[in-house]
């Protein structure tokens, strides 16, 4: 828990607001999010973070952030990115995107097609266990929709984003699922089965909102979609290969492979440029990569100047009662989160002070660590600066800010969450 500022301090959190100050400011300022980008906002923050807390050494915050960067989680996110960029340029050029869209509207009535894909979304998120690889093997796909049926990018983006979140908070092969159930000391499927039932009804409200958006959306399509089944086969290893539940960086690897492979054949990639198009893929996910490092370094600070524990002990001050610390544990879960930009490491970190929460008050381990898991995915599935609506916006060329007015799902997990707090009977 950073170098143990058992009191925190509020201060700690100016680097996260002056990035929002910044990013939104200057969005709404000259009326256009790309006038300030990101990774120029992050690094302003960065520098505050460096100007806070003169009792640090310079060499030792360098020392700070190199951990913060450093950490497995950062490693992993960063290598995924590649990876899903290397993937989604070779698909592209061997023309799987196009034959994947036009085979799913001429399967499906054009309508459902948002719908379907944030149930698709669900089922590879929840196979796979990482809502970044979801986001990455079906963008491309949500891009296709859209330019075929005139349906909104944005829309079809976030069904997408709300797929995905909604099996990186179940899948079993989750690191998020995995930190909640070790610590809180309760079984896989006894969290899987309380957080599943709180989380339903969020999913099959989802399920008819964006079919209700899109209902209605005047479009055509042409006489004659054209599609070659081949060119399908890299999604088809894609999906496959994530619900039977093969290691991410594996099924993107060899969906890559076998797109060369049917690009190379089919003549859609000619021979010499087959290396080009995953290097083109690989080189726009850069930024993405390179946000999550400056990200990494910012919250490293922030928790060693006493940011986390400072929120950590704001809300445990504040309890009472069993519901009252279920309540305790999902907000302190969702700050956490915001603070952190990443759900997994909001986990390991909230994790030990909702286990002393839940033991004083008696609430039941499954119970907390569905609370965990729920809210730092509904944190992260709305955060402008999450590694997921940052992937999101830089695959479709859209800006996170047109995203999130879609994004349903989270906001609706939250709700779900609460009323099962607050309607569940005292013996419950």
């Amino acid at each position: 828990m950073g170098n143990g500022h058992e009191k925190g301090r509020a201060v700690a959190l100016l680097p996260i607001g002056v990035f929002l100050v910044i990013f939104l400011g200057a969005g709404i300022v000259f009326g256009d999010f790309y006038a300030m980008p990101a990774i120029v906002a992050f690094l302003i923050a960065l520098f505050v973070a460096f100007m806070q807390n003169r009792e640090l050494k310079f060499e030792e915050k360098i020392k700070v952030i190199a951990r913060g960067a450093g950490e497995e989680n950062i490693i992993t996110m960063s290598l995924i990115f590649l990876s899903a960029g290397g993937f989604s340029g070779a698909v592209t050029a061997a023309g799987g995107v196009d034959s994947t869209v036009n085979l799913g509207l001429s399967l499906i009535p054009a309508q459902f097609a948002v719908s379907g894909l944030f149930v698709i979304g669900c089922f590879i998120s929840v196979s796979m266990g990482t809502s970044m690889g979801t986001i990455a093997a079906l963008a491309p796909i949500a891009a296709g929709i859209s330019e075929k049926t005139g349906f909104s990018m944005a829309v079809c983006i976030a069904a997408v984003v709300c797929g995905a979140m909604f099996g990186d908070n179940l899948s079993m092969i989750s690191d998020t699922t995995i930190a909640a159930v070790k610590t809180q000391g309760c079984e896989m499927r006894d969290k899987f089965k309380a957080n599943f039932l709180i989380v339903l009804p969020a999913a099959v409200i989802t399920v008819f909102y964006f079919w209700a958006v899109t209902g209605n959306v005047n479009y055509s399509l042409p006489e004659n979609l054209e599609y070659n089944l081949w060119e399908v086969i890299p999604y088809l290893v894609v999906l496959i290969g994530a619900l039977i539940g093969i290691n991410v960086f594996l099924v993107l690897v060899g969906g890559t492979v076998i797109s060369l492979a049917v690009g190379v054949a089919g003549g859609n990639i000619p021979l010499p440029e087959m290396f080009t198009v995953v290097g083109e893929g690989v080189t726009s996910m850069y930024d993405i990569t390179v946000i999550s490092i400056i990200v990494a370094c910012i919250v490293s600070l922030v928790r060693e100047y006493g940011g986390i524990q400072f929120i950590l002990n704001l809300i445990k001050s504040r309890i009472r009662g069993k519901k009252g610390a279920e309540a305790g544990i999902a907000l302190l879960a969702l700050f956490v989160d915001l603070c952190t930009a990443n759900n997994t490491v909001a986990i390991v970190m909230a994790g030990p002070i909702a286990k002393e929460i839940s033991t004083e008050y008696g609430v039941d381990p499954k119970r907390s660590a569905s609370m965990l898991d729920i809210y730092t995915s509904v944190g992260q599935g709305l955060i402008p600066y999450g590694a997921q609506l940052l992937s999101a916006a830089t695959l479709t060329a859209l800006t996170p800010f047109e995203i999130i007015p879609y994004l349903v799902y989270p906001v609706l997990m939250a709700a779900c969450g609460f009323l099962s707090i607050f309607l569940r009977r005292r013996g419950g």
